[in-house]
Order: structure tokens, then sequence, then C-alpha cells
């Protein structure tokens, strides 16, 4: 049993790192191409009159002058460690979660679902997140990848920086893709409507999200759930971002959890945003979260909650 366990430990160990690994080379990347636009001092002048390039080009040109365009018109607050900010983000993300689960088994997220984040207009962003890995370990061993959550859009309705009012209103659009050939697998296509929002009072804010997750197939074993995230969030010393969050699931119906509910609970805290050169910003973040309810576990016919704690890892690359 412990040399099984040992195993198991170092090949997530290995897992780690070679994800650590290829957010190392994407961090290297994403400074090279930053690097890359910044103007040569010996290259001779240009010319601003110039007749314009054509549209495509043109856009992808002006893609920084959105960005900034989007976020000087919001509030400056953290992401939080699990609530999805409302905000709109140009980032590459890396989550890394240890659960300890309700059955004495122990399961390790990489990934967390998290990737790459764009602002392709001023009233918009796009997630294109890679499928997370999970191995579970100790009891009924297991690993593979997750139902793949591989894009959500972001429509922000209405905003204001902190010196205009610091509030913001946003909807995501959100869909899952089944990995068939995963045991970590609901065999089903999800889509999730959600609404978000934010206000924020000097260097306090919460952030909300009120999402409805809606199996395509498999409904009356899934489930449809309500689910609820409120992050309670202060700002201090530039880059101290502590919080605390409520995360709350309700399923309305379903065989395997119908008319149940899982609160947790996470405090936490995010350290950003550190200025890495060429417009680059590094952020780190820890949170502790716990099952507040139900308690203890239920087993049958569903694990609920679906884990009993866990240990959440955070780490992104604005840009």
């Amino acid at each position: 049993m412990t040399s099984g366990c040992f195993i198991a430990g170092r090949a997530a160990a290995r897992k780690v790192i070679f994800c650590l690994l290829g957010m190392t080379v994407l961090t290297a990347g994403a400074t090279v191409a930053r690097a890359a636009d910044l103007p040569d001092s010996n290259a001779p002048p240009v010319f601003t009159n110039a007749a314009p390039t054509d549209p495509i080009t043109d856009y992808f040109v002006h893609w920084y002058d959105r960005v900034h365009e989007a976020q000087a018109t919001q509030p400056h607050w953290m992401t939080p460690i699990a609530t999805v900010t409302p905000r709109l983000e140009e980032e590459i993300r890396f989550d890394t979660q240890f659960q300890q689960l309700g059955t004495g088994g122990q399961l390790t997220n990489i990934d967390g679902g998290k990737g790459l984040e764009l602002i392709p207009t001023t009233m918009n962003e796009i997630l294109i997140n890679a499928p997370a890995y999970q191995e579970r370990t100790i009891k009924s061993p297991a690993h593979g990848f997750a139902d793949w959550n591989f894009l959500t859009i972001k429509q922000r309705i209405l905003s204001a920086p902190e010196d205009k009012g610091n509030y913001i209103f946003s909807a995501f659009l959100g869909v899952q893709a089944p990995m068939l050939a995963s045991p970590f697998t609901s065999k089903a296509w999800v889509i999730t409507p959600t609404l978000a929002g934010g206000k924020g009072w000097g260097d306090f804010d919460i952030q909300a999200t009120v999402g409805v997750p809606i199996p395509t197939s498999h409904e009356s074993i899934i489930g449809t759930a309500l689910v609820t995230n409120v992050a309670f969030q202060y700002h201090f010393l530039e880059y101290f971002w502590p919080e605390l969050e409520f995360n709350d699931t309700y399923w309305f119906d379903g065989l395997q959890r119908a008319h149940r509910n899982q609160l947790f609970l996470t405090p936490g805290i995010v350290f950003g945003r550190f200025a890495l050169g060429n417009g680059l910003k590094g952020i780190i973040g820890v949170g502790y979260q716990f099952a507040l309810d139900p308690q203890p576990p239920v087993l049958t016919p569903a694990l609920t909650p679906t884990y009993d704690h866990a240990v959440i890892l955070t780490s992104r690359l604005a840009f």
C-alpha cells in the first residue's frame, strides 16, 4: 500500500513538473513576443501618416490598444482564486488542486481547466482552456483528463473604474466537452450561462457569479444545478490581495444529487501584479477550500460534497 502511494505520488510530481516546465516555455514565448513588439532605437523613423494596412493586419497591430482601453474602463481588482472574475483579463493561467476526498482517497487536479485568456474587443473576453488532468490515489485509483471546459466567452455589459463608480456587470457562456475515454467523464456536453458582477468601495470589493450548468444529455442522472460564488477581497501594500470566498452548488434534479447542496469556504491570498518587463506581470496565489455542507459527506449514490477539502495553487502571467 505504501509503495503504491509513493509511486503514484512520484507520478503526480512528474506531471506537476512537466506542467510547470510548460508554463515556463509559455512565459518565455510571451516575453519574446512582447519584446519583438518594442521599437528598435536604431531603426529608421516610422511615418505615422503612412497608408493604413488591410483590416486584418490593422486589427492585430492595434490589439493592445483595445486591451488597454478595455482594462482602463473597468475596476482593477484581482481575479479571485476560485470565483471567475466579471472583469476582462488577458493572461495565461495555470492552477493545481490537491483534494482530500470524503471517501479517504486523494485527487490531484493539474491545470484546473485554466489556460489562455484574450481580449479581442473592448467589451469581450475569450477563455481557451486546457483540459485538467486528474489522478486519484489511495481509494479507487484512476487517472485521466477531466471533462474539457474548452471555451468560455465573456460579454461585459457595463463597468466603471475606481474613480467613476467602481463596478462591473458581465455575462458568460461556457461550453464543456466530455472526455469519453476518461474515468472522470460525465459523458455529456454541458452548456453554462452565467451572470457576474462586482462592486468596490475603496480597497475592498465583492465579486460574484451565478451560473446554471445544463447537461445536453444524461440530464436525468447528472441533474441541472445552480452554482453561486461570492468573493470578498481586500487590497493593501500594492501586491497583497487577501480574500474569503463562498462556493455553493445546489442540484435541482438528477438521480445522483437531486435536491442536495454543497457549500465550500475558501480563504486565500493572491500576490501581484509583479512587473516582469515588456508589459508582463506575474501573479501567484494560494487558497484552502473546505466543505461546510453536507457534513458528514453523503457517499451514495454520488459523493457529496465532491471533496472534503483542497489546497489550491494559482499562477498567472498577465500581458
